[in-house]
């Protein structure tokens, strides 16, 4: 068995600063689960979506968490921030070691267009290895409606996917759908983060390898300590989905040439679709 403890902290954010706040739930969750080694906040928890926070990097909000980090001896996610970076603006995830070092960032690769409209899209996938327990990789609420992000991060080796949400909207049943979906199709852990208040509407999962839901938050506040095994993701990789299906091996070994992926492919029906913006009312028919 190879243990390893993550919460994952669901709290009300504000469009404005929130890190006194994250910093009493993080004292909070080490006082109640002294064991846990590593903790996630949701997409966006130090500010809200309000951009007037953002800032170079590095600042001094990244700062603060490196010595939050430090403090405890954790491996700390705070959710992301926007970061400036050669005049982009991008929605960033900090992973920070117990030493309080920036070990990797991750700029989230589909921003949640047309509502992030002005964010700039990352192309670097990020995993990180904890020393003697194993890989884990980072992505980020709209990243996870892509199969190719979350594959790409199980083919790169990691075992525990690390997903901040701010769902806001009446989709979070999908979004649901969507995280359990992956830790199936990638036999991974997935911790999948959403906030409360302007952060989301909660409703945070956790799913193991064989996408069983081990805890299910309600849309108030809460922390979410789980234990994870990483000897059940190597085990069931290696055996198969619940002893059947063998996906990634499945896909490692296929022999069929994905045409869509080709610069020549013929997108005439995706160009069909029109553009990418927000709905608008539809017209009230005639004689109504």
């Amino acid at each position: 068995m190879t243990p390893f403890a993550v919460a994952g902290i669901q709290m009300h954010i504000a469009q404005q600063d929130n890190i006194s706040a994250m910093q009493e739930r993080l004292e909070l969750t080490m006082s109640m689960y002294p064991w846990v080694q590593m903790v996630l906040f949701s997409e966006l928890a130090p500010f809200g979506t309000n951009r007037e926070f953002a800032e170079a990097r590095p600042g001094p909000t990244e700062e603060r968490f490196q010595t939050m980090a430090a403090k405890h001896g954790i491996w700390l996610i705070p959710g992301s921030l926007y970061q400036q970076v050669d005049g982009e603006l991008y929605n960033t995830s900090p992973v920070i070691n117990p030493a309080g070092d920036i070990v990797t960032r991750y700029e989230k690769m589909f921003p949640f267009y047309p509502y992030e409209e002005g964010i700039a899209q990352g192309s670097e996938f990020c995993v990180f290895d904890v020393p003697g327990v194993g890989r884990f990789g980072v992505s980020n609420c709209y990243d996870i409606w892509f199969p190719e992000t979350t594959r790409t991060l199980a083919a790169m080796g990691a075992e525990v996917l690390l997903h901040p949400v701010m769902t806001t909207y009446i989709d979070r049943d999908i979004d649901l759908v969507m995280a359990r979906a992956a830790a199936a199709a990638n036999q991974c852990y997935v911790f999948d983060i959403n906030g409360v208040g302007a952060g989301g509407v909660g409703q945070s999962c956790v799913f193991d390898p064989s996408a069983r839901v081990i805890h299910q938050a309600g849309s108030h506040e809460e922390i979410i300590p789980v234990e994870v095994d990483l000897d059940q993701v190597r085990r069931q990789r290696k055996r198969g989905f619940r002893s059947l299906g063998q996906p990634l091996k499945s896909w490692r070994d296929n022999r069929v040439p994905f045409q869509i992926y080709s610069k020549e492919y013929d997108h005439a029906y995706l160009d069909s679709l029109g553009v990418l913006e927000k709905a608008q009312r539809s017209p009230t028919p005639a004689g109504e």
